[in-house]
């Protein structure tokens, strides 16, 4: 391996003083190029070939967003709170990296949303997302009103506090807190969960991941965006048009072997526990 790209928000005092302990003993292995994602968002050009990244799930989508068409394997170091996305633990990390450098792994492939915001015909905003698409309100406590079409054939109008449009690997993120299904990430599909619905018979919609998503803003109030992976906003007008379909570049998750999803459910969700009957 000839050159990789070693990641974190160097702001943050944990992951700095990790990342430059560690930064001999990368050297010893391989060349490597410390980017602080706290400051540098694209690294599209980087000529890397993987992506070693310290922190949490949002550290990962945004290298993720960052390495744009050029997406090369990327493996996290969970050093955040929750972290569904990151495949090594800080403790482990040596073992596990040396393992990776003598290739020791696999690359699997997962899909990425490719969002449009258009106003009056005109794109105002493109981006990518690994995990959800979101409307939602950022103000004010009204319902908003949003139109879904699928392939052109009108689905429903929601009268909700938002709409999600998740990919299965995004489903244990906002899509869960908002009551939608878990799907194991290999799948080819979206879930649409619609947040606070009005009308309770709204429930969340697993559709193909090769349809076109159409949603339009149908409420004219201040405060309303779109955002993409929680991390990139857009302000919305009444009239907006946000459409969503698969990319056709996909993301590179390295996979050790060390955990599995439903490992991870268990870990995270505290899956398979007795119930605690209490005492009488």
């Amino acid at each position: 391996m000839k050159k990789i790209l070693v990641l974190g928000d160097l702001s943050k005092k944990k992951i700095h003083d990790t990342i430059l302990s560690l930064k001999p003993w990368f050297e010893k292995h391989v060349v490597i190029d410390i980017v602080d994602l706290f400051k540098e968002k694209k690294i599209e050009k980087s000529g890397a070939e993987m992506a070693i990244v310290f922190g949490g799930d949002g550290a990962i989508l945004s290298t993720c967003r960052g390495l744009g068409r050029n997406q090369i394997p990327i493996v996290g170091v969970h050093m955040g709170r929750f972290g569904f996305l990151a495949e090594l633990m800080e403790k482990d990390v040596c073992a596990s990296l040396e393992k990776i450098f003598t290739g020791n792994y696999c690359i699997r492939k997962r899909m990425l949303l490719l969002c449009r915001v258009e106003r009056t015909g005109k794109t105002l905003s493109e981006s990518v997302g690994i995990n959800d698409a979101v409307i939602s309100r950022s103000s004010l406590s009204r319902l908003i009103s949003i139109k879904l079409n699928i392939n052109g054939e009108n689905v429903s109008t929601y009268r909700a506090d938002g709409l999600i449009i998740s990919t299965p690997l995004g489903s244990t993120a906002h899509s869960l807190s908002a009551g939608g299904p878990l799907l194991t990430p290999d799948l080819n599909a979206f879930v649409i969960v619609p947040i606070c619905p009005h009308t309770l018979t709204n429930r969340p919609l697993v559709v193909s991941g090769d349809v076109k998503i159409e949603m339009e803003l149908l409420s004219q109030l201040n405060g309303t965006g779109f955002t993409v992976d929680g991390q990139v906003f857009t302000e919305l007008e009444m009239g907006d048009k946000i459409k969503i379909e698969r990319s056709d570049i996909e993301v590179q998750m390295v996979d050790t072997g060390t955990r599995t999803f439903y490992g991870v459910l268990r870990e995270k969700l505290n899956w398979g526990g007795q119930p605690n009957y209490g005492r009488n």
